[in-house]
């Protein structure tokens, strides 16, 4: 009888077990994923198509799925392929580098390679003095177009952006501070069109905003 109750005991301790398995649980996202989320990162699978001018100087025009690549400045047009470059194309590759980085910095935050994101803290936005959440990000010493950049990413309660500062070459002191705002939603992307700095006499903008669905572009 003692050895039936001891089998007992330990077969209510597997069920048990199984029933706290990891999967039935909500998998706990990092900040970065978070981030991303709140921007809307889940329906990028499903864009086919992303056009923006960069502060009315340039305008691109990006495959996602193919890597194809048009830019476009005053009466130039070239179209190139991220997959297939060549010397000609790098300045303008590292020009749409830095124009993407900047309009989609949320998803660059789970996209990008060599990157060391900071836990999350709370602190002072530099503009607004706000307190929001904020991480680090560190770039590795190789690869891409400026290796070693650091970035402050100020955060709220509902994962948005709302200011960074950016600090070349992960110096300490910053390179630049700015503001993510005037958010439009395009189709399910949230997307920052105006950038200020704490003076108010620098605006860096994106104009020509247009996010194509697969589903739209049948």
């Amino acid at each position: 009888m003692q050895n039936f109750l001891y089998s007992l005991a330990l077969f209510l301790l597997f069920i048990s077990c199984k029933e706290l398995k990891p999967k039935d649980k909500a998998i706990e996202l990092s900040v970065a994923e978070k981030i991303a989320n709140a921007h809307g990162f889940e329906q990028w699978k499903n864009v086919s198509e992303i056009a923006f001018t960069f502060n009315d100087r340039r305008s691109w025009l990006w495959d996602p799925g193919t890597d194809a690549i048009t830019y476009t400045k005053d009466t130039l047009t070239i179209t190139y392929n991220r997959r297939q470059l060549d010397s000609t194309v790098i300045p303008i590759d590292r020009a749409f580098i830095n124009d993407k980085f900047w309009l989609l910095i949320p998803f660059q935050l789970v996209w990008d390679k060599g990157l060391s994101i900071s836990d999350p803290v709370k602190a002072k936005a530099p503009i607004s003095q706000k307190l929001l959440g904020k991480i680090t990000l560190s770039y590795s010493n190789e690869g891409g177009y400026t290796p070693g950049d650091g970035y402050d990413i100020f955060f709220n309660d509902d994962y948005i952006i709302e200011e960074w500062i950016f600090r070349k070459g992960n110096q300490d002191e910053p390179s630049l501070m700015n503001t993510f705002e005037n958010y439009k939603d395009f189709n399910g992307i949230k997307i920052a069109l105006e950038h200020k700095n704490a003076e108010g006499n620098w605006n860096l903008t994106f104009t020509d905003v247009k996010i194509t669905l697969k589903a739209m572009a049948k």
